[in-house]
């Protein structure tokens, strides 16, 4: 499992400011505040250190990061990528992410009709999917699942086994793969989890545990 490179890197260096990569004219960077970019409007990437970041409605950017923060994306909103340190990710509805949504500690959200190119990961926090789509997997090591009705996912699901600092996370994750929804590729679990899978979903093959079959709209 990639160790989260994108977001390590960004704090390591956004806490050492200045940063080494050319700015932009449309850039917009904020510390110890909200860095927002209006509904429907343009700019190039975005950050704050100790701040959130919200992108309002059908606005465009590039690369949306920050460290001690959330983050936002609008509705019908586009971003590059999206990633945090110590903060939630929300995308809203029918949003779009070219590329990566990673969290280090943080819950990840996707909206109905959203939409990830890239790769959803985090260590803690519960990754959800609303009948939303992820084109290039999703990987955790401690935080819950959940594939909603009508998601789909390409690329599988990892949860990987804890490391270093969250190696005395002892807590069993929940993965649940909701009614009609899609996994194409392995679910492969390198730790204890608890598999539920609607009797409608559809998923690839499973290493590392035993699917739990449910009816309905829950488990």
């Amino acid at each position: 499992m990639r160790r989260f490179s994108t977001v390590l890197i960004l704090a390591a260096f956004t806490l050492g400011l200045p940063l080494l990569a050319a700015a932009h004219d449309d850039d917009i960077d904020k510390i110890n505040g909200t860095a927002r970019v209006e509904a429907g409007q343009h700019a190039g990437d975005v950050s704050s250190v100790n701040g959130s970041v919200e992108i309002g409605n059908n606005a465009i950017v590039q690369k949306v990061s920050t460290v001690n923060g959330s983050v936002e994306l609008g509705d019908k909103a586009q971003a590059s990528e999206l990633g945090t340190v110590n903060g939630a990710i929300t995308l809203g509805r029918g949003s779009q992410v070219r590329g990566e949504v990673e969290a280090v500690n943080g819950r990840i959200q996707l909206g109905q009709g959203a939409d990830v190119g890239g790769k959803v990961d985090n260590v803690n926090g519960v990754i959800e999917l609303d009948a939303a789509h992820v084109g290039g997997g999703i990987e955790t090591v401690s935080g819950d699942i959940t594939v909603g009705a009508n998601s789909r996912v390409e690329g599988g699901i990892l949860i990987d086994k804890p490391h270093g600092w969250f190696s005395g996370n002892s807590r069993t994750p929940v993965v649940v793969i909701g009614p009609h929804a899609v996994v194409q590729g392995t679910l492969e679990f390198r730790r204890e989890v608890v598999l539920k899978v609607s009797d409608s979903a559809q998923i690839g093959a499973v290493k590392g545990a035993t699917p739990v079959k449910f009816s309905g709209a829950t488990p």
